[in-house]
């Protein structure tokens, strides 16, 4: 048996949307009707002021560093535990990271922690939801409003997880989603912006559109377009949005899958947790997850390593994820840990990403955790 760790959604109409987009709508470009009609499904489903496809989550979180005018000097507050799109988006205009550890529990920057890294530079905080569970947002957006800084919502992974019963991206100034491959919900490469504030919204489309107003030429609002603003080409193809729409519409169904194989791990593998042999994942009931990962964390690296060979070589295709962020070269030279590393290198050393893919079966997910049962109980003897 050959598990693979991803295999991206496919619903059954993407390539009849596809088709369409190109046979009949005759607009493969950006912008067309299957854009317009996943704008109206984010803006529907994460209440915002206005969805912007982009070719990218990071070229989506670039727009924000555009949008509220990011300068040399300027800082922004991160966790250290995130991927690298997170923070070059800042660095390329001229920003310096403060990197501030992250809680055990849930991977998530520690809310608590936020504040002593603020200085009179800082501009903004980026809350990265891991694994699709939010960031405990209240608290951040307190801080936010008490310091007069944005707070821009890297939901990558987070479509259709809330926070209270406010959808993740929808809390901030700014969310930015990810539609690769990997995740829930994929169009290839590609991702989204939701703005919340009206104010930035007519910039926005500009910055998206290499710096013209060429959407209210489209809206018949001026009678030709020209270059007013700085910006780049962040439009998706119409082929991509088409591919995305047909599961957006089933997003639900997809949902409802995830959340189903997310559970049987968790069941499945609990009895190691409650023995203290390997910790699972914990959240609270006032976050609704979207089963973006099921991970387990093992006891060190070592372990961790010993175990993905094992499953490996049992045809389950596992991961590790991020290396900190502030360890890496590039991480030294643009950005400074605020603080003390307690946990983000220990806790990231440990973590064990299983398969987890819309269809998977319950039997390969009862084949998996036989494995890591095995592996356990064969070291314990």
């Amino acid at each position: 048996m050959k598990i693979p760790f991803n295999i991206p959604p496919y619903m059954g109409k993407e390539l009849i949307y596809v088709k369409q987009a190109i046979e009949v709508n005759k607009k493969i470009s950006g912008d067309g009707l299957y854009t317009t009609l996943c704008h109206e499904w984010l803006e529907n489903n994460n209440p915002s002021s206005k969805a912007l496809l982009t070719t990218s989550c990071t070229h989506a979180l670039e727009m924000t560093a555009m949008l509220i005018d990011i300068q040399e000097g300027d800082e922004v507050i991160v966790p250290s535990y995130t991927f690298v799109s997170s923070v070059n988006a800042f660095v390329i205009r001229g920003a310096k990271i403060k990197f501030v550890d992250i809680r055990p529990d849930t991977m998530n920057i520690d809310e608590n922690l936020i504040e002593s890294a603020i200085t009179s530079k800082t501009k903004a905080i980026i809350p990265v939801h891991y694994a699709g569970v939010a960031c405990e947002m209240d608290k951040i957006m307190e801080i936010a409003r008490k310091y007069d800084l944005y707070v821009i919502e890297d939901a990558a992974q987070a479509l259709m997880s809330t926070y209270k019963g406010k959808a993740l991206g929808s809390i901030g100034d700014f969310g930015c989603f990810s539609f690769h491959e990997t995740k829930n919900y994929s169009m290839g490469e590609g991702g989204a912006l939701l703005i919340q504030n009206e104010l930035f919204k007519e910039r926005a489309e500009i910055i998206r559109e290499k710096g013209t107003n060429r959407s209210k030429f489209i809206r018949g609002q001026v009678d030709k377009y020209t270059w007013v603003d700085k910006g780049s080409s962040y439009l998706p193809s119409e082929i991509n949005a088409a591919y995305l729409f047909a599961q957006l519409e089933e997003a639900k169904v997809i949902n409802q899958d995830r959340l189903k194989s997310w559970q049987v791990y968790f069941k499945e593998l609990y009895s190691l947790a409650q023995n203290r042999i390997i910790e699972i994942p914990s959240i609270s009931n006032s976050k609704e997850h979207n089963a973006h990962m099921f991970y387990i964390k093992c006891k060190d690296i070592k372990e961790r390593t010993s175990l993905i060979k094992f499953l490996q070589d049992n045809g389950v295709q596992s991961a590790f994820h991020y290396i900190p962020l502030h360890s890496a070269t590039a991480g030294k030279v643009h950005g400074e840990f605020i603080g003390e590393d307690k946990f983000t290198t220990s806790e990231s050393e440990r973590l064990v990403r299983l398969p987890l893919f819309y269809g998977l079966e319950e039997k390969t997910i009862l084949f998996i955790t036989s494995l890591i049962k095995s592996y356990y109980i064969k070291g314990e003897d």
